[in-house]
C-alpha cells in the first residue's frame, strides 16, 4: 500500500487509541504550559507557587475538556479539527 492510500484520521472513535492517547498527552502539556506560565505571578501577590500552577493548570485543562465535550455534544463525534481547535484555545502562541 502506497502512502497515497492512506487517509489521514478524521474523526476519534471505535478503537482509537492513539487518538485517546494523543489527547491524554495534550491536556498533560495543557496542563504545564498553562501551570509554569504563573509561577512568578503567584509569588507577586502572595499565593503559594504549587497554588498558583494546579490552579492555573487546572483552568487550562478545565477549558480544553469544556471545548472537547461540546464538540462531542454537537454530534456525538469528534473530528480532528475540533480536538485541534479545543487546543488552540488555551495556546496563545497558536496561529489563528
Amino acid at each position: 500500500m502506497t502512502k497515497s492510500n492512506i487517509k489521514p484520521p478524521t474523526h476519534v472513535g471505535g478503537g482509537a487509541i492513539a487518538s485517546i492517547n494523543n489527547i491524554v498527552m495534550r491536556i498533560v502539556a495543557v496542563f504545564a504550559a498553562s501551570g509554569l506560565s504563573v509561577i512568578g505571578a503567584g509569588a507577586v501577590v502572595g499565593i503559594e507557587t504549587y497554588k498558583a500552577v494546579i490552579l492555573a493548570g487546572t483552568l487550562g485543562v478545565a477549558t480544553v475538556v469544556e471545548r472537547l465535550a461540546r464538540g462531542f455534544l454537537d454530534d456525538g463525534k469528534l473530528t480532528v479539527a475540533e480536538i485541534n481547535a479545543a487546543f488552540s484555545a488555551v495556546d496563545k502562541k497558536a496561529e489563528k
